[in-house]
């Protein structure tokens, strides 16, 4: 049952072959199995059951039913989406108890369709980072060759709770990091735990993860998905993105959630046209774009070969396919860098310890608290990206960094414009250097480096603000999944989500199963 796709779940349960609890049960029954990889902060156990068992009683009672699009399907939410009533606590202590009084406009959507929440996923604090590792709540493990043990409450893999990532240590470090920032939903999704999950992407956080952990992951056009209720990282780059298992499942969550929202000024105010991508697909007309500049140092042979493979599957299909180049986006992570903790500084001066989350002990004075609170409510990496966003936007500083990183940033979105006007459809690129590295390799680095390593294909995506899609290749020679990415044009997500089910159409790459962990008591 819980190696069907979304959209097979969802024609089984509008035919009754299964029940919406009989579904739930197994879902949460593998989200028991699985604690091991530590993917959730907060479950929400009692809410599924009772919107399963509400969605079994509306089918008894009413037939036929209106049969909701996502009538019964359980799906995971990254922990920085605001859930009323519902703990949001984006993996930090400075909101470690919080609780929204309102629910981010994205989860209603879904909610409003009939999916349910089965938990809040496990995430880097406040999604600053590539690796999940660096939340309170301890590292998100990758399912994939994870070694599960027979009990899930050994002190090895408890979540650990008020400690540093960086200086946390299991006593075997060789299980592979799930990536991030939005790890755990990519985990929860790849382990079976649920049909879809929520993700947030603004440096590559939901398709850097799904590369790693063999699903998909789809980070639409800026402003297709409202921001309303997502904690603010970047709110420039900050975009709602989504996991599934197939290109068609991300369409049919995509098209469930886009369009405009009041309460979200950023999105698009163009009525949305709902679509269903199709069976079959032609692309001798389609023309790739491969960008000279992704063949980048640290690119492994595995991921290198599965890139040039898929080129040449395109070509022998009858799609023309060129080199192209997109000359600046050499400096996107260094652009980034600036930029993203500007924005940082500015979005986490709100949390002072007086409206809301952590408020330190000390009340000798106004400025000895902010500087408390502050100090026991974010980690090292949020505090440093404070400390240098300040330091950018001094007066004196403003011109040298700020501004002229917001003009590159100008021609890096020229340079997309720039290929699709010469007639590229749809830019073909890795999603990362290599595949999953190790928890024990990957920590190794500090939080900057990490992420500069680990977002060098992704990042510009979101400084253009281009629709991008993370679909699962093949296995390495280690037998680790790899993820190739597609870029497209704005507001063209339909084309996009279309020339990347044809790929997965072609490669056919086979969803992790563990099936055997329902035989494991």
């Amino acid at each position: 049952m819980l190696s069907l796709t979304l959209k097979e779940a969802v024609h089984k349960l509008r035919d009754g072959s299964i029940t919406a609890k009989d579904l739930c049960e197994k879902c949460i029954e593998r989200l028991n199995k699985t604690q091991q990889l530590n993917a959730f902060i907060t479950e929400t156990v009692d809410i599924s059951r009772d919107s399963a068992a509400e969605t079994d009683k509306r089918r008894q009672k009413s037939k036929p039913m209106r049969w909701r699009k996502l009538e019964g399907l359980p799906i995971a939410v990254k922990d920085n989406f605001c859930t009323t009533g519902i703990r949001t606590s984006c993996a930090t202590t400075m909101l470690q108890n919080y609780i929204p009084p309102y629910t981010a406009t994205v989860v209603q959507r879904l909610q409003d369709e009939g999916a349910y929440l089965i938990g809040k996923t496990n995430m880097d604090e406040f999604a600053m980072g590539s690796g999940s590792v660096d939340g309170i709540h301890g590292p998100v493990r990758n399912p994939w060759k994870y070694k599960f043990t027979s009990s899930n409450t050994s002190e090895q893999t408890k979540p650990i709770e008020q400690v540093s990532m960086r200086n946390y240590h299991t006593s075997t470090d060789d299980w592979h990091i799930a990536g991030g920032s939005s790890g755990g939903s990519a985990a929860a999704v790849a382990s079976g735990v649920c049909f879809g999950a929520l993700g947030s992407d603004t440096g590559g956080s939901t398709r850097n993860p799904a590369a790693y952990c063999g699903v998909v992951g789809f980070k639409p056009t800026y402003g297709m998905l409202s921001r309303h209720g997502l904690v603010p990282l970047v709110n420039s780059m900050d975009v709602p993105a989504l996991f599934s298992k197939t290109v068609d499942d991300a369409s049919i969550l995509f098209n469930v959630m886009a369009g405009h929202d009041v309460h979200d000024s950023t999105t698009v105010t163009d009525e949305f046209n709902h679509f269903t991508l199709p069976d079959n697909i032609d692309i001798k007309d389609l023309h790739i774009g491969i960008p000279k500049e992704y063949h980048a140092p640290g690119l492994s042979k595995d991921v290198h070969n599965a890139w040039e493979e898929a080129a040449d599957m395109f070509e022998k299909a009858g799609a023309k396919v060129t080199q192209v180049s997109l000359p600046h986006t050499q400096y996107s992570i260094l652009c980034y860098i600036v930029l993203n903790c500007c924005e940082v500084a500015s979005n986490m001066a709100r949390y002072d310890g007086i409206e809301f989350g952590h408020r330190a002990a000390n009340e000798d004075s106004t400025e000895e608290l902010y500087a408390a609170t502050r100090h026991e409510g974010f980690n090292d990496v949020v505090r440093d990206r404070i400390l240098a966003g300040n330091y950018f936007l001094l007066r004196q500083n403003y011109e040298k960094y700020f501004a002229k990183a917001m003009q590159v940033r100008r021609l890096i979105s020229e340079d997309f414009k720039k290929v699709y006007a010469s007639g590229v459809d749809i830019l073909l690129t890795p999603t990362t250097l290599t595949t999953a590295p190790t928890y024990k390799w990957f920590t190794e680095r500090d939080n900057r480096t990490s992420s500069e390593e680990q977002d060098i294909f992704t990042q510009p995506v979101n400084m253009a603000g281009v629709p991008a899609i993370s679909v699962p290749s093949k296995l390495s020679t280690d037998g680790l999944p790899i993820g190739l990415q597609f870029i497209g044009q704005n507001f063209k997500d339909k084309e996009l989500l279309t020339i990347a089910k044809w790929y997965e159409q072609q490669v056919q790459f086979k969803q992790l199963d563990l099936d055997y962990l329902d035989t494991v008591s």
